[in-house]
């Protein structure tokens, strides 16, 4: 998660908070009481009320839904993820995407050792697993939420053009340095414009982990990929009767019954399997690998409901 001990601006604030830090863990109550006197002399700092309401939620104290809202009040681009723990401490959750700020500031901070701690730390295997899915040769692909380059290392060879999207500059800048894409843009996948080409290929490689909601992204995929094509992607799995839930570690996890029926309602026949991405906390993460092929032809722009891609009728 992006680090939120910055400084208030006013020193006083900043030694109350340090002193708060070192009463943890042992005095979670005292710690909450001086961040909340360093927030009476700096009532506008984002990050003090962010770490507010952990502490509060983390140690089960009382008011941490109002810190919550106030670091959201503060910066409503949300760059902290305010509005995801909120979303936390109720029975259900509300949201259905991630805030893009929040996304782009943890990506940007990431991208230097993200393929170190994903790779090597969490032995992540979803590009590969993904690409076995594929039926070669392929013209072009377009690589969504393309990170540093490691599913388009994957499509390179199976490909004969490849484009890459993310929403993090940084996360473009290492992918870019790969030199393996033709296309590189940043984009932000609540937000895609109707698509003006096609692909034969659509990818998401552990992407799909920051929305809740897909019925927009599987949309505009289904008026983006030519009749017949591709479209591979993973979501991490839920077992539940929800469609999909946000999990304490500010992933969402999608079930893989209401995939199927969305992706049928899109006009895809699709093939799910399940498998381990990646480890999280010494801890197998089990996920959903979808190879889903579009049906008949490409649907028209007038589906586009409202300027966005809509579940095509």
């Amino acid at each position: 998660m992006i680090p939120v001990l910055m400084s208030s601006g006013d020193l006083i604030a900043d030694r109350r908070a340090d002193y708060a830090e070192a009463l943890l863990p042992g005095d979670p109550a005292a710690a909450a009481d001086l961040y909340a006197q360093a927030l009476e002399l700096a009532p506008t700092w984002t990050a003090g009320w962010y770490r507010l309401g952990d502490i509060r939620a983390k140690f089960d104290l009382p008011d941490a839904d109002q810190a919550f809202e106030a670091a959201l009040a503060t910066d409503p681009t949300d760059r902290l993820g305010a509005s995801l723990r909120l979303d936390m401490l109720r029975e259900r959750s509300m949201t259905d995407a991630m805030p893009p700020a929040f996304v782009e500031a943890l990506f940007d901070q990431y991208a230097p050792r993200f393929e170190t701690a994903l790779v090597e730390g969490l032995a992540y295997c979803a590009p590969q697993l993904m690409a076995e899915q594929l039926q070669a040769p392929i013209g072009a692909a377009l690589d969504l939420g393309c990170g540093t380059g490691l599913m388009g290392e994957a499509l390179r060879p199976l490909c004969t053009t490849l484009t890459g999207w993310d929403i993090s500059t940084e996360m473009l800048r290492a992918a870019e340095a790969k030199g393996i894409y033709e296309h590189l843009g940043k984009r932000d996948l609540n937000r895609l414009s109707p698509p003006r080409e096609r692909w034969q290929v659509i990818t998401a490689a552990d992407v799909f982990i920051y929305l809740g909601a897909l019925e927009k992204i599987i949309g505009w995929v289904a008026l983006a990929l030519e009749s017949g094509g591709q479209f591979v992607f993973t979501v991490e799995e839920h077992t539940g009767p929800e469609a999909y839930v946000l999990r304490d570690t500010c992933r969402y996890a999608h079930s893989a019954h209401a995939l199927q029926d969305l992706l049928d309602q899109a006009g895809f026949d699709s093939r799910i399997t399940r498998a381990v991405l990646r480890e999280d906390r010494g801890a197998p993460v089990w996920a959903l690998v979808v190879h889903a092929v579009k049906r008949g032809p490409a649907p028209s722009a007038e589906q586009i409901d409202g300027g966005h891609a809509g579940i095509p009728a």
